[in-house]
């Protein structure tokens, strides 16, 4: 553990992301798939073309790998901003200082950042702003390694989630390195390649077969498994779900677009057309605060925008 530590600190800070190390090995896999995936036929499902498992549409992937291009630099830039008021909170709010050489402090950071990332995630679908920031990630109609690169580029709710950490005495570059981890680990379970695992696997961790049902637009499917590397934490809150069959991806209102943009922003338009619309503050802040999809009480058929909030 030391020397990990050692190294970890000889390093520049931008250089101590793990993901940075790991983009190889994405662009690899994503590139294996790829490659398998080209002789894959579209599936005719009643009277719409479905994608086949595992396959990829060009401007899709493109779309995918370009927003995550974008996002290591938006992510960098907000973990600057998290790195100022992480430290403040460290040295001059937290009770203690816990010990980056120590096997309890990993503990308590990856254990705490995947618990987190649950409840940030769980919010993210049922709060409309946040859901906006999130949003991106599951317009995509297929599921496979360069839907994982289809980052968020506001990361701002995160990075307020993971206070508590460092309010503990978790050192910050120990709360940005553990949550490189679970994002690398994220990455192998965007895929349609591989079936189920070993049930006690399956039990504790997020997989393949979860996290297809997370993106899944299915009614069955909706708002459920959102662990990162844990699936444990979803069995203990209520929103677990079996994959019980192979879902449908993507929004329920689809963007119809490949614009990164667009992509990225298509929901803060929506939220603001709403507002604009609404005749008094309870339904302003209902728009914005409230789940995808909401509708004030006495509204008639839904606006256009909010349904396009669903997932």
């Amino acid at each position: 553990m030391n020397a990990v530590t050692d190294m970890l600190s000889a390093l520049p800070p931008q250089m101590r992301d793990p993901v940075l190390f790991a983009i190889p090995f994405f662009l690899l896999l994503l590139g294996l798939e790829w490659t398998a995936a080209r002789k894959l036929e579209q599936l005719t499902t009643g009277e719409r073309t479905r994608p086949a498992s595992g396959s990829y549409e060009r401007r899709d992937a493109w779309a995918s790998i370009s927003m995550g291009l974008v996002s290591i630099a938006t992510t960098a830039a907000w973990k600057f901003l998290a790195l100022l008021g992480y430290a403040a909170v460290y040295a001059y709010v937290a009770p203690w200082h816990l010990p980056a050489t120590a096997w309890y402090t990993w503990v308590i950071a990856l254990v705490g950042v995947d618990l987190l990332f649950y409840l940030y995630h769980r919010i993210a679908h049922r709060v409309r702003l946040i859901w906006a920031t999130h949003q991106a990630h599951h317009s995509s109609e297929y599921f496979n390694y360069a839907t994982a690169l289809r980052q968020k580029w506001n990361n701002s709710g995160e990075i307020l989630m993971w206070l508590p950490l460092p309010l503990l005495g978790v050192p910050p570059w120990m709360v940005f390195f553990s949550f490189s981890l679970s994002l690398i680990y994220q990455f192998w379970v965007h895929t349609e390649r591989i079936g189920k695992l070993w049930r006690p696997f399956e039990f504790v961790f997020n997989t393949p077969s979860h996290h297809r049902v997370h993106h899944g637009m299915d009614p069955e499917y909706l708002d459920k498994n959102y662990g990162g590397i844990l699936i444990i934490w979803d069995r203990l809150l209520g929103s677990f779900q079996e994959e019980l069959f192979r879902p449908h991806y993507g929004l329920t209102k689809p963007v119809n677009t490949f614009n990164i943009w667009k992509l990225q922003t298509h929901e803060y338009v929506s939220i603001a057309r709403d507002v604009r619309a609404a005749h008094t503050w309870r339904d302003r802040l209902g728009f914005v605060f409230g789940p995808p999809g909401w509708q004030p009480r006495s509204a008639a058929p839904r606006t256009v925008a909010a349904a396009d909030a669903l997932n």
